[in-house]
């Protein structure tokens, strides 16, 4: 008797812990996991080379979305990922028509309930232009994280899986979201508007030298230690979604003994505005400054910028700006101020106007 009461006591023990356990399970399989889409564009994380050590003389642009995904497995257990492969190419050829049909992509995907987040595969090289541009255009608060690689798929050191799957779990995060584009690599979080490539091939490229990065990737969890003040995303002014070209704008490179060729030359070939990366802060060489002066006064807007890479250009320091009737870049890069500058044209002309969007974005 005493048996068949243990049995019983046993089976009940089990019966009770069996029902724990698929309790357990259910609960589990009921969590929701977000829903991200990958954008890819081509770049080094969808590059190939010709051997496991090559990592340098590769090619870009070569795998497909599809194979990116694959090869990272254990994005599945952080988000249903799903992929589009928008253009294939490698990011030095990065056009205007690209931004547009990105962005309104991104737009129209962001805008549907079942997309919580987007990560965006792209070559190094203009990944930061990419990343601004967005942060100026997109309209959702939802996250959004540019994401590529130094080293090509077939290294045997690459550095994309890791990369991708930690821009995954940021644009899968609430913590990511209302804090502008983000750029994830090597386990940094920078923001679109001051991050920069500052080297050629380290793995380290990212940075933003003088404000410093939003936070880390650590453990699985993104932690972010500040945040932009700059206005970004659903609080800018931009609209390209019925946009079919951007205005010309260009950039003319300072140096010494630079003359005013370059400056005629885009000038002459239809540039609606034009950035001058100056030497130090913003300066205008004598041998420049007629050509800017006239430029300006056949309607083109000009940005005085810097080469320099860090620092505010000042209003009114090396160049009287207001009687010159130019725009002071900030701290802008000058490849990142061309960008303002285009979508500022999209709004206005007014030199007074422009620069209050330079101080604003």
């Amino acid at each position: 008797m005493l048996f068949r009461q243990t049995a019983r006591s046993a089976a009940a023990l089990f019966g009770f812990l069996l029902c724990l356990a698929l309790a357990a399970q259910a609960q589990t399989t009921s969590v929701k996991l977000p829903n991200v889409t990958i954008l890819a564009t081509g770049g080094t994380i969808a590059g190939t080379g010709a051997t496991s050590t090559t990592t340098v003389g590769y090619t870009a642009a070569t795998v497909g979305v599809q194979a990116l995904i694959q090869a990272v497995p254990e994005m599945t257990r952080i988000a249903n990922v799903s992929g589009e492969q928008v253009f294939q190419i490698a990011s030095e050829n990065m056009g205007n028509e690209h931004w547009l049909l990105l962005a309104k992509r991104v737009n129209t995907l962001l805008a549907q309930p079942n997309v919580d987040g987007i990560v965006i595969t792209h070559g190094t090289d203009t990944l930061e232009e990419t990343a601004y541009f967005l942060n100026l255009v997109v309209k959702s608060k939802k996250p959004v994280v540019l994401v590529g690689s130094m080293r090509p798929s077939t290294a045997m050191s690459a550095d994309g899986p890791a990369n991708l799957y930690n821009a995954v779990l940021l644009a899968a995060s609430p913590d990511a979201a209302g804090r502008g584009v983000l750029v994830a690599l090597n386990d940094q979080i920078n923001g679109a508007r001051d991050v920069s490539k500052t080297n050629t091939t380290s793995l380290d490229t990212f940075k933003t030298t003088e404000l410093g990065m939003l936070g880390y990737i650590v453990g699985g969890k993104p932690f972010f230690y500040r945040a932009t003040t700059r206005k970004h995303t659903v609080d800018t002014e931009f609209d390209v979604m019925n946009l079919s070209v951007l205005p010309q704008v260009e950039v003319a490179y300072a140096h010494a003994n630079v003359g005013p060729v370059a400056i005629d030359a885009l000038v002459a070939s239809g540039a609606k505005g034009l950035v001058h990366a100056g030497v130090g802060d913003g300066s205008l060489p004598a041998k420049v400054r007629p050509a800017l002066s006239a430029a300006r006064k056949k309607g083109v807007i000009i940005v005085r910028s810097s080469r320099v890479g860090q620092g505010m250009v000042a209003r009114n320091g090396e160049a009287n700006d207001d009687e010159l009737d130019f725009v002071a870049g900030d701290n802008l890069s000058p490849q990142k101020a061309r960008i303002l500058l285009m979508l500022a044209l999209t709004k206005t002309t007014n030199t007074r106007d422009i620069q209050k969007m330079f101080y604003t974005y």
